[in-house]
C-alpha cells in the first residue's frame, strides 16, 4: 500500500502541537509498516504549522542542513525522506509549513517550497476533492480511521476507512476514496464545507 508522491497540501488551517506531531506520521497505523518503501507515501505530504511550532522545530536538534527560507531535519522518517520546514513571504505574510522531501532528489526542496508558495497565492480559497480527503484523513482520530483488512474484498484491501455516522443508518466503515460529495461535506468542519471546488492544487 503506498501509492501518492504529488505534492499535496493534507490540512486546512494550523494544527495544535497535539494534532502537529500526529500529523507528522498520519501512516502510522498501515498494516504493513515494517515491511513496504514509505517513501513515496510520505513524500509530497505538506501543512501550514504556527510561527511557535517552526521555530520549536528548527532548536530541537541542529538541522541537516539551512538554504534561507528552509531547513531540513537530520532525522529521517522513511529512506531519504525527512522533515523540511518553510519560512515563507506570501502576499506579504510570512507564513511556516511543514512537508517531507526526499532528498534523493536535490530538487525536491525548491519544487515543494514553489508549490506552497503556488497553492498558497491563490487569490480565491477552493479545495480539490483530494485536499477534502486528505484533511478528513488528518483530522479523524486513530480510533475512528485505519485500513481496510481481510474483511473487505481483496481489490479494497490496504485502502483507508473512516467512520461515518450515518443518523439513522448508524456509523459504518466505509473506503475514505469511495466517500460521496455529501459525506465528504458531512465530515468536513463547516468553514471548509462550503468552498468551492479547485480544479488543481
Amino acid at each position: 500500500m503506498c501509492p501518492a508522491s504529488p505534492i499535496r497540501k493534507v490540512f486546512f488551517g494550523l494544527p495544535d502541537r497535539r494534532q502537529l506531531f500526529r500529523m507528522f506520521d498520519r501512516h502510522a497505523q498501515r498494516p504493513d509498516r515494517q515491511e513496504d518503501d514509505a517513501r513515496a507515501l510520505y513524500a509530497g505530504e505538506w501543512f501550514e504549522i504556527a510561527a511557535t511550532d517552526h521555530d520549536h522545530m528548527f532548536e530541537i536538534l541542529p538541522p541537516l542542513w539551512m538554504r534561507g527560507d528552509m531547513f531540513a531535519m537530520r532525522e529521517f522518517l522513511a529512506g531519504s525522506v525527512t522533515s523540511v520546514f518553510f519560512a515563507l513571504r506570501i502576499d506579504g505574510q510570512l507564513r511556516h509549513f511543514h512537508g517531507y522531501c526526499d532528498l534523493a532528489d536535490e530538487t525536491s526542496p525548491d519544487r515543494m517550497r514553489a508549490a506552497i508558495i503556488d497553492r498558497e497565492s491563490r487569490p480565491v480559497k477552493a479545495m480539490t476533492r483530494t485536499e477534502r480527503l486528505e484533511h478528513i484523513w488528518s483530522a479523524t482520530h486513530d480510533d475512528y480511521r485505519g485500513y481496510a483488512g481481510e474483511r473487505w474484498p481483496e481489490a479494497a484491501r490496504g485502502k483507508r476507512t473512516v467512520l461515518f455516522y450515518g443518523g439513522r443508518q448508524g456509523t459504518s466503515l466505509v473506503l475514505l476514496d469511495g466517500l460521496t460529495d455529501a459525506q465528504i461535506s458531512a465530515k468536513l468542519p463547516v468553514h471548509l464545507r462550503y468552498l468551492p471546488d479547485a480544479i488543481a492544487a
